[in-house]
This record gives structure tokens, sequence and C-alpha cells, in this order.
């Protein structure tokens, strides 16, 4: 990144030193308020929000488009998600709108990649020019009119291919294409309600590990929540007893964390 990209990065960054998060409380009652017309109210909802906008948009940072355009991209997408946000969904407005933003920082470093990188070579020169003249949709051809070989070909096709329009766009009087799309994909009010519920399994899961003792979270963890468990075996040798007595501390453990998991539940009915 260019040393005036830097300085401008920290000043950016420098300027939402001060930015405090908000808790649910509060940033209910602002987007309420919002609602009934108080821009302020929206202004201190969505910049409260900012600072998670820049760290999403790190994600993006190796994709060769200027950090400072990916958050701007970002930042539309943040306030599209604020104009959306239906206070009768229990999520918070961070997690709603990580679904808008990522869609237009996605939607801007892909057209950006385009762009930018394709046609940089002599290869994908003459592939361009192929494609346009004739419309070629098998990959082995391509490859034989530019020189290229048939995994770039395959790869480069698609992108050939693609249609340019915008999402935007409103070719009729029917509305843009992006409130067309068909929903094959969870809605973005469906994605911040599973996140939402993740949330509280996880809140609830640690509850219930800080109910057992020692052993048994370390059985618990090493058998029931790693990628790569461990045996019986190893966990009694580990412990110094029997794989048959790990076995017995495992099942109280289930017990316990099932009925702790049941308590909460409970609770939050």
């Amino acid at each position: 990144m260019p040393a005036e990209d830097s300085h401008a990065m920290r000043a950016y960054r420098h300027s939402l030193a001060d930015v405090v998060s908000l808790d649910r409380e509060a940033e209910r009652e602002l987007a309420r308020r919002w609602r009934a017309g108080d821009r302020r109210a929206g202004e201190k909802l969505v910049t409260a929000c900012l600072p998670f906008v820049i760290s999403i948009a790190l994600e993006y940072r190796r994709w060769g488009v200027p950090l400072e355009d990916v958050i701007q991209q970002g930042n539309l997408g943040l306030l599209r998600a604020a104009a959306k946000f239906d206070l009768d969904k229990d999520c918070r407005l961070a997690t709603y709108a990580a679904y808008w933003i990522r869609a237009e920082i996605r939607d801007y470093v892909v057209r950006g990649y385009r762009v930018v990188r394709l046609g940089t070579t002599k290869a994908e020169r003459r592939a361009l020019r192929f494609y346009r003249k004739t419309r070629e949709a098998d990959p082995a051809a391509l490859a034989a009119a530019s020189g290229m070989t048939a995994e770039k070909a395959e790869w480069l096709l698609p992108l050939l291919s693609a249609r340019e329009a915008s999402l935007e766009a409103r070719p009729d009087d029917q509305g843009a294409l992006v409130d067309r799309l068909a929903g094959a994909l969870p809605s973005p009010e469906e994605n911040a309600s599973s996140e939402e519920q993740r949330g509280r399994a996880r809140v609830a899961v640690g509850e219930a590990l800080r109910e057992l003792d020692e052993r048994e979270q370390l059985i618990v963890r090493e058998r029931l929540m790693s990628d790569d468990p461990r045996t019986l075996q190893e966990l009694g040798m580990k412990l110094g007893v029997s794989k048959e007595r790990v076995r017995q501390l495992e099942e109280r453990a289930c017990d316990k964390l099932r009925a702790k998991l049941e308590e909460l539940r409970d609770v939050a009915a």
C-alpha cells in the first residue's frame, strides 16, 4: 500500500479511536429514535459499527484493492443494513450488517480484480479478442486460439462470459435485479438469527462446562469438542486411571451437561 494510503488509514482509524460499542438496549433505543426521524441517533448507531467494518475489510486486504476503498464499500453495506434493520428481529445490528458489508465488499473487489487483472498477459488478451468475436464456450477451443493452458482457459471462461450488469440496474419497471434474485440461500435476517442462536449456544455451553470439575472438563474438550478426539486409553494414561474410568467420567460429564443445558433453556424460554 502506498505511503499516503497508510497515512490516510492511520488518520481514519485515529478518528474512530473514541468510538464506543453500544450495548443491546442502547442500540435498539437509537434505532427506534432513528426510525422516528432523529438523524443524530442514526449517525450514532452507524458510527458505533464503523470499527466492525474495518475488521471485515481486513479480510480482503490481499486482493490488490486499496484498503480504504474496500472500507468505503463496506460502509455502504453498513448503511444499507442499517436502513433495513428490523427491530422486531432479536439480533444486533453488527450481526445483521455483516451480510451486507461482505456483499458490498465482495462485489467491489471481484469487479476490481476483473478490470485490473484480466488481460494482463498476451494469452489473456488473445483470449479476450477471440471470445468477443466468437463467444466460444469451449475451454479447449479458447486455449488453442489463445495459446494458454486448458486449465487457465477453463478458469478464465466464466469471467469472460459473466454478465457485467449491475445488480442495482433497473432494465425495466420491475425494480433492481438485486431485489429479484431467487432466494436459494438464507436471507440476511435468517443468517443474523442463526448467528445469534449460535452465540447463545456457545454461551450456554460455556456456562454448562463451568459446572464440571477439571477432569470432566478435560475429557469433554478432548473427546467431544476436539477435531482430533483422544482415545479413552490415551486419556486414561494422561489422568492416571483406567480407560473404563475415563468412560464413566465422560458419561457423568455428559449427564451434567445435558441437565445444565436443559435448565438454561427453560430459563431462556
